[in-house]
């Protein structure tokens, strides 16, 4: 984590995916944007996917083939409140939920509620997941 030049003092990273403007310019991100895009990278990302940080990501892909029942979604939801307190400091999580989707039995849908620490912004994602078991 840096900081962003045009605004000192806020810990933002790079975009991930950055994507230039009209005129061709590429940004840095928003404190709010680049805490966002860390948590969605975060849960979609293996360990070792990432060059130089070998243990970055949740590790989700291991749940695909499990059934889903209360235990599975209870593992997602430890694996994904550890990952978030170790590479997601910037932010304090209000809730955490892993619930089956009704109308798709093997589909869990992961809801996110937090809090950005510097700034007290308070945000929310959600993300569907695939099980198949």
């Amino acid at each position: 984590m840096t900081t962003n030049p045009a605004q000192p003092g806020l810990p933002v990273g790079w975009p991930l995916i950055p994507v230039p403007d009209a005129q061709g310019s590429l940004h840095w991100p928003t404190l709010e944007a680049s805490v966002r895009q860390t948590i969605r990278a975060l849960l979609v990302t293996e360990p070792g996917e990432r060059l130089l940080h070998p243990r970055f990501g949740a590790a989700l892909q291991q749940f695909v083939h499990h059934p889903n029942s209360v235990l599975t979604r209870r593992r997602i939801r430890d694996r994904i409140g550890e990952t978030l307190g170790v590479y997601e400091p910037r932010i304090a999580l209000s809730n955490l939920t892993v619930e089956p989707q009704p109308d798709a039995p093997a589909v869990i849908v992961v809801s996110i509620s937090y809090t950005i620490r510097m700034t007290g912004q308070a945000d929310d994602l959600s993300l569907a997941l695939e099980l198949g078991g």
